[in-house]
């Protein structure tokens, strides 16, 4: 072959590795992205059932305070 032929062959070569390389970085990434939705699906429902709890609770509570303010107010 010549010189520019194994040149053009190297260079291609180098592009193939790179391409292979990207693809592994862009799978990893996409397992990372993947996770982090589900811990954030996670957490919004966890965050969604802590609210419906704290609604409960308040109102649970403003069962049992009175409502008029006491005499030293």
């Amino acid at each position: 072959m010549t010189e520019d032929a194994t040149d053009l062959v190297a260079r291609i070569d180098d592009l193939e590795i790179r391409i292979a390389h990207q693809d592994g970085v862009i799978a990893d990434l996409d397992k990372v992205v993947t996770a982090q939705w589900a811990e954030i699906d996670r957490l919004k429902r966890l965050v969604g059932n802590l609210a419906d709890r704290l609604g409960e609770a308040e109102s649970r509570v403003d069962e049992f305070m009175p409502q008029k303010r006491p005499p030293h107010y």
